[in-house]
């Protein structure tokens, strides 16, 4: 390069230009990124505004006025209540199941090796791959073909069979970082196998069982495509929401759905603080 290319490209005046970019740069990058944000929690924003809303008719669908009474009397239908309850008691017992399933299935992916390994990894990720429709159906198809009536043992079998999946692919990328030396040096000083399990193994990977067990959970409590297809007569809440849509929708409806969100996210800063309050100990 010349003296004088090397004078122009290293001028005061270019300086500014290209501040002025990255400056238009990064307020497009915001702008856009706050966009997104608007767009993934405007719904949720919805479901709690409307929950103080005080309808005129059976729909709760247009901002009639502000009042409490809805929270006053939450579980003021009986049908909501229980199909909540529903939702709840199968997301509980199915996540419980799925955990101890999927958290010994990632530990055995990552520890050992074994002919057929990647056909496992496969099978393990079809089910999170596949539409939900295929799913349902093909789950519907293999109860009928059993004998077995459709209700509240086919939901928490259908969801089962999904949230392993989710549990064992993110216990696994915690297994993964896992140093197994811990291991052999519990029992090298005498622990026996189980006892390394739980006192070594177990608490090490626990922050990775609790987020999967968390996503189970939350995704067993809104499932509606494969519920729909193995409920029979029982009726989740998600399966409520859907009917009463055709029939009326009582801000109640948006009331429990706000409770649930204030749960989680009391339950997410909790998990936070814990980990914050161990990364300062430690």
């Amino acid at each position: 390069m010349t003296a004088t290319g090397l004078s122009e490209a290293t001028s005061p005046e270019a300086a500014p230009v290209v501040k002025g970019s990255r400056k238009w740069g990064d307020l497009l990058l915001r702008a856009v990124a706050g966009l997104v944000l608007l767009y993934l929690f405007l719904p949720i924003f919805v479901i709690v505004l409307f929950s103080f809303n005080d309808p005129q008719g059976k729909f709760n669908y247009s901002w009639q006025g502000f009042t409490l009474d809805n929270w006053k009397d939450p579980f003021k239908y009986p049908a909501l209540t229980e199909a909540l309850k529903m939702s709840l008691n199968v997301a509980a017992v199915s996540t419980s199941i799925a955990l101890v399933l999927g958290t010994l299935v990632a530990i055995a992916l990552v520890r050992q090796r074994w002919r057929g390994q990647r056909a496992v990894d496969t099978f393990l990720i079809l089910p999170l791959t596949a539409p939900e429709v295929v799913m349902g159906a093909a789950l519907l198809v293999l109860f009928l073909d059993l004998g077995w009536a459709t209700g509240y043992t086919t939901i928490v079998l259908a969801h089962i069979a999904f949230e392993v999946s989710f549990i064992a692919m993110t216990v696994r990328a915690r297994v993964r970082g896992f140093d197994w030396t811990l291991e052999d040096a519990s029992l090298d000083l005498g622990a026996s196998p189980a006892r390394t399990f739980f006192k070594v193994t177990l608490p090490l990977i626990v922050p990775g069982i609790v987020a999967a067990g968390m996503l189970s959970f939350a995704l067993s409590l809104d499932d509606f495509i494969i519920t729909y297809f193995v409920s029979g007569s029982t009726v989740t809440y998600p399966l409520y929401v859907n009917a009463a849509v055709k029939a009326a929708v009582p801000p109640q409806i948006n009331v429990l759905a706000t409770a649930i969100l204030v749960v989680s996210l009391v339950l997410l800063a909790l998990g936070t603080l814990y980990r914050r309050k161990r990364i300062d100990v430690s």
